[in-house]
């Protein structure tokens, strides 16, 4: 399993550790509207899985920020920013910042992506920053689990593995 630190402080992941290569696990998590999302949805797009701890904080906030800003520049890509905040926050946070090209999914109810990606902090009830590219046929190509939370992902790393898998 990957190894990561919250503040600093190690954390245990539960859950499988997905790599590059792998085909991706399929997972169930809620809309704003709360009908059920799922990667199957999407599938013959490429998909930037963009997880944050929790949409209300700085550097999970500037997250979403940018993949929201690189979304409406690559053809045939989906972002999905998932995090365990309610849907009801994740909906009037998009619309107090004029989010619209990223679709923010909450995993409040069972860790199902938690688990499914191994993203899962057992100590907090909260998902570690990890970002994941997706290819149209279901084949992860990118991999990144942010060694310390608290960090920020590499957009450009992630941004270049999205138009490489289109």
């Amino acid at each position: 399993m990957a190894s990561i630190t919250f503040k600093q402080n190690p954390v245990t992941l539960i859950g499988n550790e997905v790599k590059a290569g792998d085909t991706a696990p399929n997972f169930t998590v809620l809309a704003n509207d709360l009908s059920e999302v799922s990667l199957s949805d999407s599938k013959g797009q490429v998909r930037i899985l963009s997880v944050v701890p929790s949409i209300d904080t700085g550097v999970c906030d500037a997250q979403t920020r940018r993949f929201n800003e690189e979304a409406s520049k690559i053809d045939n890509l989906k972002v999905l920013t998932v995090s365990v905040d309610l849907p009801f926050a994740q909906k009037r946070w998009c619309a107090a910042n004029g989010i619209e090209n990223v679709q923010t999914v909450s995993d409040h109810r069972d860790l199902s992506f938690g688990e499914a990606y191994g993203v899962h902090i057992q100590e907090l009830r909260l998902l570690a920053r990890a970002v994941f590219v997706v290819d149209s046929n279901d084949k992860v190509t990118y991999v990144e689990y942010v060694s310390e939370a608290t960090n920020h992902p590499d957009y450009d790393a992630a941004i270049e593995a999205a138009k490489a898998a289109n």
